[in-house]
């Protein structure tokens, strides 16, 4: 008798999505389009999180030091950041190793570097701090008393990206936060009122079936399955063109950013932000019809 029931309820469903498909593909596409701004934004703030612990995992202060500096006032400088707790190590940069490293990093700038007459690289200090903990005031205070020193001309200390990117990723965050809101209550109440369009087509339908003795559970159930359905799916969608996006973005639309496609790469959602998405959909699909069922029995 259960399994006869809930074969029943089940083809009632999937009649109501079949027979309507056409406003049931509209939803299908708004949920989608609206779980993937929601995914974009967590797409984008997961680089930023990402390029910030890659700061954070190098941690380095560079001071730079003045060309054909003596190697005796060079080793000075060197043991006097050395002697303080919070480094680690210190690394000598040479003008050419330099260069190196800026032709590596940016490789569309390397014949304009070419053409200089000189090397303009300056030498540095590079120094790895021991604990990344390290209040940024203790390493404000070391800096300024190596700055001081003769022969250091200008400092390097990615901390302010590191924050920067913390601060940006949040401000993503709550503004794929907003829309996010936004966008999925439309979809319930679009979902909503493609229910109840559906509920009233099959008015008689219901009629009868109170006449015999359906309860209000019996009645609903095919039309929440209708909604977690449409909601499913759109949210399996926007996962999957969410994927298509960050495979194709770098190759076609990176290039064209030149240095700031690393800043605006989206990052693959983790298994725990895809799973929130799509009970996220699944949900939305579900209340969405729950209301319209029910503001519909009430009458």
């Amino acid at each position: 008798m259960i399994f006869r029931q809930l074969k029943y309820l089940l083809q009632s469903a999937g009649h109501n999505l079949w027979n309507f498909r056409g406003r049931n593909l509209i939803s299908v596409l708004i949920i989608s389009f609206s779980f993937l701004v929601i995914g974009i934004f967590l797409a984008l703030s997961n680089n930023l999180t990402y390029l910030g612990e890659q700061l954070s995992n190098n941690l380095a202060i560079s001071f730079f030091l003045k060309q054909n500096l003596p190697a005796k006032e060079v080793e000075e400088i060197r043991q006097a950041i050395l002697d303080s707790t919070l480094v680690d190590n210190v690394v000598y940069v040479s003008q050419s190793e330099a260069l190196s490293r800026f032709t590596a990093n940016f490789p569309e700038l390397k014949e304009i570097v070419a053409n200089l007459d000189s090397n303009h690289f300056p030498p540095s200090l590079e120094a790895r701090l021991k604990d990344k903990s390290v209040t940024l005031a203790a390493i404000t205070a070391f800096i300024d008393h190596i700055k001081r020193l003769p022969g250091v001309v200008d400092v390097q200390f990615n901390q302010d990206w590191v924050e920067k990117m913390e601060s940006l990723s949040r401000i993503v965050q709550a503004i794929g936060f907003f829309l996010g809101v936004i966008l999925i209550l439309a979809s319930f109440f679009i979902i909503s009122n493609v229910v109840r369009l559906n509920v009233f087509a099959r008015k008689n339908e219901i009629e009868i079936q109170r006449l015999v003795g359906a309860t209000n559970t019996f009645i609903r159930i095919p039309f929440l399955v209708e909604g977690f359905v449409l909601g499913l799916v759109g949210s399996l969608l926007s996962i999957f063109i969410l994927f298509l996006l960050i495979k194709i973005f770098p190759v076609y639309i990176g290039q064209t950013l030149g240095a700031a496609e690393q800043l605006l790469a989206l990052r693959p959602l983790s298994l725990e932000q895809m799973t929130w998405l799509v009970v996220g959909g699944a949900l939305t699909g579900t209340l969405g019809s729950a209301s319209s069922v029910s503001k519909f029995l009430r009458v």
